[in-house]
């Protein structure tokens, strides 16, 4: 069992060790409390894991290490075992999911770590590593269903207190639970009134709804950004303690984390992972009332491809609507490019790029622009023989609305497919007259990220109307 007494040493064995990372103030970053960020990000290694792995390695006997050790890991934790072992000279193996970050499959093959790639996510890495534990005798360091990893991560609670004694919340991600077992149990221990919200993605909540429950459940799939917390089945150890021990556990959206990491990286210049920024997105979403408190979030790690990162960044800035990427079609005649930019150019928006000829079928014109202040552009078509009469207006919000309005529609919703000035038909009797395409409003994800590269409605053009028609569409680009 965990005990007050094995999280002091543990703090005793790490402190050489791991760096004590700070806890920052933030300034309008969740409004209505005193909001601070434990950024173990700047750990060694990149991420929190490196406490509870080298405790677990440094605690083993002697023959124990002898043997060798291997783990199971989304990356960080791999890491994190990498590293204690190449410090105490021993021989490491690790299974980590072939679709993990590049970083940190290099970062820890850089530590001398036999990296074993398998296809799936952790749980299939896990099983692995349990086959090759049996067949070659090896020694087994779990990532977080362990009571002296769970004490190794509850040195960040430790931490925590020491450097915030008044806080009266902390919100912390949930994998597999080693991380929030450990630093609950620190917290609750020495300050009981300060609440411990859980936090999970909400393409991964095996733990949320293992507690929801009452029982471990193994979720059927997993699909998040958030690769280090991509777990099927919460261990049974973590969810005991997190039964007993957290206060509440609540899930975020992709566009939520996305939102996150982009504003971290703004607003406090530090690079969050996917899984260490779904504390802060619970706080900046209002998930858990946070008014007047003193409130904590981990920011538990920042190991994030580059690549990976630019388009996270990329949907962070569509979920908080600031910029748009939309399809719409338009003859082939002078001005028609010109009189659609004039609604744009109207919002105070700015042009990223134009694609013409880009589209589902010819013709269609591509357009992102980025958005600097609110705002309703409107414009005559009477004198743009493009829009074949009327009016047009295009607004766009800070929520990430575009509305698109023309010919007596009234309102549009961003996605919904309409069609303008037509010659005496409303847009419910052209949708009815059109043949539905399958693929219309369907997500496209990027192959071995789970990220929606497009979120794209169809275009189509008019037919049997003296005036040309211009169907419109939306195209988010995350």
């Amino acid at each position: 069992m965990i005990s007050m007494a094995m999280l002091h040493d543990a703090q005793r064995v790490l402190k050489p060790v791991i760096n004590r990372t700070p806890v920052i103030p933030t300034k309008g970053l969740v409004p209505g409390c005193a909001f601070y960020l434990k950024a173990d990000c700047l750990q060694k290694t990149g991420a929190f894991k490196l406490r509870g792995a080298y405790y677990k390695i440094a605690t083993l006997s002697d023959e124990e290490k002898a043997r060798g050790v291997i783990a199971c890991s989304a990356g960080n934790h791999a890491q994190g075992v990498a590293y204690a072992a190449r410090d105490m000279g021993i021989k490491a193996t690790i299974c980590i999911p072939e679709g993990a970050p590049i970083s940190k499959i290099e970062a820890t093959r850089s530590y001398g770590a036999n990296v074993v790639l398998v296809p799936g996510v952790y749980d299939d890495a896990y099983a692995e590593a349990v086959r090759l534990r049996d067949e070659q005798g090896l020694t087994f360091i779990h990532p977080f269903n362990d009571y002296s990893i769970m004490a190794g991560q509850g040195t960040i609670g430790l931490e925590i207190l020491e450097q915030l004694p008044d806080v009266d919340m902390i919100f912390v991600p949930i994998g597999g639970g080693g991380l929030i077992a450990g630093l609950a149990y620190a917290v609750k221990n020495l300050r009981p009134q300060c609440r411990i919200i859980g936090v999970q993605a909400a393409g991964a909540p095996s733990m949320a709804e293992s507690l929801k429950e009452g029982k471990i459940i193994t979720l059927s799939s997993v699909d998040t950004v958030a690769d280090g917390i991509k777990v099927k089945t919460p261990g049974d150890l973590t969810f005991d303690m997190c039964r007993e021990y957290v206060d509440e556990v609540v899930t975020v959206s992709e566009g939520e984390i996305a939102s996150a990491i982009l504003t971290v990286l703004e607003k406090q210049k530090l690079v969050a992972e996917g899984a260490g920024a779904v504390g802060i997105a619970a706080a900046m979403y209002h998930k858990v009332n946070t008014e007047g408190k003193t409130v904590c979030a981990l920011l538990s790690g920042g190991n994030v491809d580059v690549t990976m990162l630019e388009r996270i960044l990329t949907r962070g800035l569509a979920k908080e609507g600031r910029t748009v990427s939309f399809s719409t079609v338009l003859p082939d005649q002078p001005h028609a490019l010109a009189s659609f930019l004039e609604v744009v150019s109207s919002l105070g928006a700015n042009v990223l790029d134009v694609n013409p000829g880009q589209g589902p079928h010819p013709g269609d014109l591509r357009l992102s622009a980025a958005k600097g202040l609110c705002g309703r552009g409107t414009v005559n078509t009477d004198a743009a023989p493009a829009f074949g009469g009327g009016r047009v207006c295009l607004h766009y919000d800070r929520c990430g609305t575009v509305v698109l309005a023309g010919g007596g529609l009234g309102q549009i919703r961003a996605g919904q497919h309409i069609q303008v000035g037509t010659a005496g038909l409303q847009s419910e009797q052209l949708l009815r007259r059109r043949p539905q395409r399958r693929n219309v409003g369907r997500l496209r994800q990027h192959r071995g990220t789970g990220i929606p590269q497009t979120a794209q409605m169809s275009a189509a053009r008019g037919r049997g109307s003296q005036h040309a028609e211009v169907g419109h569409t939306l195209r988010r680009r995350w």
